[in-house]
């Protein structure tokens, strides 16, 4: 008879272990929770383009694309805002838009509330608008003869912006608005003031007048490019007022010194200029 053994058996025990839980773990769940949350942001896309107006459209891009300029020029101060609030009267802010230009036109303005028009406001555009096309028809002589002389229509172009009708005067070639390096004004802007007056007095606009410069063609110790713009622009409202313009109606009057060319050339005699701006009823 063989002896009895005394060792324990050795048993192997084999475990299968499925990583991630099998069909109980909660990776899938992220991945149907992201597809879900796809499906209803789509559905709300969809539904959004469906349900609004184009003006709604363009406020709601404008709305997440804010870049209005913070200020035109420096106060003074160092950091992102140059010394000026971003509520400045020179940064123009303006509710509904996202253009980037001092000079935006109209069809890239969204006006109002999520670009919704009031009716008053449109009341006041339209009013506007006719006003400015009778002062550019009184001008170019559309609607009969024109108040502008071939000689003196050289000296003015007009344009329409946001902020209103601007009518345009500046030197040409042997003819200057003031004589050199003063704020003294020759015949021809005393002609042209009283082609303004008359043009003024077909609107109740507002009025705006600012002065441009040339820049110098050598760098100067004290440099009068800014006094000169201001004193030029208070000339022409002198003129103005002087052919019977109520002095209620200008606005503002601002000198840009040389910080505005409107040619490549900073030192041409076309950066010479004064702004006359018949402003919107609107802002």
């Amino acid at each position: 008879m063989s002896a009895q053994s005394n060792v324990a058996p050795i048993i192997i025990k084999r475990k299968k272990v499925i990583a991630g839980g099998g069909h109980h773990g909660g990776a899938w769940k992220v991945a149907y929770a992201d597809f879900v949350t796809a499906m209803m942001a789509f559905f709300l896309l969809m539904w959004l383009l469906n349900a609004t107006t184009e003006k709604q459209k363009k406020g709601v891009a404008d709305y997440f694309s804010p870049t209005i300029a913070i200020n035109r020029v420096s106060g003074g101060g160092d950091g992102n805002f140059g010394g000026e609030s971003v509520f400045s009267e020179m940064t123009l802010p303006q509710n509904g838009t996202g253009a980037t230009s001092l000079r935006p036109t109209e069809g890239r303005q969204a006006r109002g509330e999520m670009g919704v028009t009031s009716e008053s406001e449109k009341a006041a555009e339209s009013k506007d608008s006719a006003a400015f096309n009778e002062v550019e028809n009184a001008l170019q002589g559309k609607a009969g003869e024109s108040t502008v002389s071939k000689e003196l229509y050289k000296h003015i172009i007009t344009r329409v912006t946001d902020e209103g009708l601007i009518v345009e005067l500046f030197d040409v070639k042997g003819l200057a608005l003031f004589e050199v390096g003063t704020s003294e004004p020759t015949q021809v802007l005393h002609e042209l003031a009283d082609i303004v007056f008359r043009v003024a007095g077909l609107v109740t606009n507002e009025i705006a007048i600012g002065g441009h410069t040339r820049s110098q063609p050598v760098v100067l110790a004290d440099n009068p490019v800014w006094d000169l713009s201001s004193a030029r622009a208070n000339s022409m409202r002198v003129l103005l007022e002087a052919q019977g313009l109520k002095a209620s109606r200008t606005k503002r009057m601002v000198g840009h010194a040389d910080r505005s060319h409107v040619v490549t050339n900073p030192m041409s005699l076309r950066n010479n200029r004064l702004e006359i701006i018949f402003l919107r009823t609107v802002r």
